[in-house]
């Protein structure tokens, strides 16, 4: 695979990259562990004030960035530059607080002291994705940092200038040198860089195909790995909820990043009092979507990021509908330069069809059917991934069997599902294993080390007793 950018407003590539050498690979690792050694040593105090400088970047040229993001996947401008100013938010979070969730943790036990430490591992391959390409590689690299860790990102080879701009606002922060280093390398030698053995541990966030790739190369070489996944989120729609409120958040829910997000709602589940009307409401706000140049203030919906990934789509529509289900809207390329694809909602989508549980990376809605609540959940579980969920109730039965029953690493209840840098982020099921973010991310990649000392008999008296 080339290593470029490629303008998925309009098709054409606008700069291309020679990958790196395996010389150069080893090279940058030989670096990695370098900064490492440096790195780890550094206090808490001196991590956050670099932390808190690379927010201070990621703020003062979002602009830029923003437009960078948008020329390389496609993203809407005002969408661009609030990722990067969530980056900074999250550099924030992990400033103020990693101390506090690193600090040794005292237990009780005779006979002595004892503690529990968390304590760096040393350098981490991040394997990240095109659909965030800031906000991906932040959530992993801040707190990676901030424990005393090094990274070196292998980013999607669509979005190589991110990923190098990535690499330069850490350095300008003043890390370490090498602390954080990007790899200009395809696929293809993904594998090689897990199995080197000074590659502490590794994450990655991507497709399931791509996660099961990885996670059989790190248990391989017996590594650790945080494995960030694909979803098919369900958003249950029941007879209590706002109406109104639910349809408007839903089609957002649906069109962000132009559909490309693993957390967008996918599976519209209504329960069957409210289904014609939330349908009829809902194709009407999904067919106004306004479509066109991500540049545009004015654009809700912009281009897929690859040709490949518009024609896949195109193609699970399509056989989504020749199963038997309903195209209300949409359901087509647009015949206009760049990858785009029209606004669509399926609706009576038999349970054979790729809309009823295959994730649809892009913007199409499938709405489905409940008879009530215990089908609902049903419905909503139906499905191999198990990342997000969003349900809309003002009954407080309802949302307990929610919470209770809904089989996700996220659920938000009247609200859409949104990462945020205090809660922990992952799913169950092939939605993927472990956290990223919060408390929990920050100790995914350290050694949780046990301490116990022991009172030496006899330590009071003199050796020469």
């Amino acid at each position: 695979m080339s290593i470029s950018t490629t303008n998925p407003n309009t098709g054409k590539t606008v700069r291309t990259f020679e990958p790196y050498t395996a010389a150069r690979v080893n090279e940058s690792i030989d670096r990695a562990v370098g900064a490492y050694r440096e790195h780890r040593r550094t206090s808490f105090s001196e991590r956050a004030k670099h932390m808190r400088a690379a927010a201070e970047i990621l703020d003062a040229e979002c602009r830029e960035l923003g437009r960078l993001m948008t020329l390389e996947m496609g993203k809407p401008y005002k969408a661009a530059m609030a990722e990067a100013e969530k980056c900074a938010t999250g550099c924030r979070y992990y400033a103020e607080n990693a101390e506090r969730f690193l600090t040794d943790e005292p237990v009780q036990m005779e006979g002595g002291r004892a503690w529990v430490a968390f304590q760096p591992i040393g350098v981490v391959l991040a394997i990240m994705p095109w659909n965030f390409p800031f906000w991906q590689v932040f959530r992993f690299a801040a707190p990676a940092l901030m424990a005393g860790n090094v990274g070196i990102l292998k980013h999607a080879s669509s979005v190589p200038q991110c990923a190098l701009a990535i690499e330069d606002i850490f350095r300008r922060a003043g890390f370490v040198d090498g602390a954080f280093q990007t790899l200009l390398v395809g696929s293809d030698a993904v594998e090689g860089i897990i199995a080197d053995q000074r590659i502490a541990a590794v994450t990655l966030t991507g497709s399931e195909g791509a996660g099961r790739s990885v996670g059989a190369a790190a248990g391989k070489n017996i590594k650790k790995a945080v494995l960030e996944l694909g979803g098919s989120d369900p958003f249950v729609v029941m007879p209590s909820a706002d109406l109104d409120a639910a349809v408007s958040t839903a089609v957002t829910a649906r069109m962000i990043n132009n559909g490309q997000s693993c957390i967008a709602a996918k599976r519209f589940i209504i329960h069957d009092k409210i289904h014609a009307e939330f349908l009829e409401k809902f194709v009407s706000r999904v067919s106004a979507v306004r479509v066109g140049d991500p540049m545009d203030e004015k654009t809700e919906l912009g281009p897929l990021a690859t040709a490949a990934i518009r024609d896949q789509l195109d193609e699970q529509v399509k056989a989504s509908v020749a199963k038997g289900a309903r195209l209300l809207t949409g359901g087509k390329k647009l015949d206009r330069d760049g990858w785009y694809y029209a606004p669509t909602v399926l609706a009576d989508i038999p349970a054979d069809a790729p809309a009823a549980s295959d994730e649809l990376f892009g913007p199409v809605a499938s709405v489905f059917k409940a008879k009530d609540l215990t089908d609902a959940i049903k419905i909503a579980n139906g499905t191999s991934f198990g990342l997000g969920a969003s349900a809309w109730t003002r009954d407080d039965e309802e949302r307990d069997r929610f919470v209770a029953e809904i089989e996700s690493g996220l659920l938000f209840i009247n609200g859409m599902v949104a990462s945020d840098p205090r809660l922990p982020f992952g799913g169950v099921k092939n939605s993927g294993v472990g956290r990223e973010l919060g408390e929990f991310g920050i100790r995914e990649f350290v050694n949780i080390k046990s301490v116990r000392v022991m009172e030496a008999e006899g330590a009071k008296h003199s050796a020469t007793e």
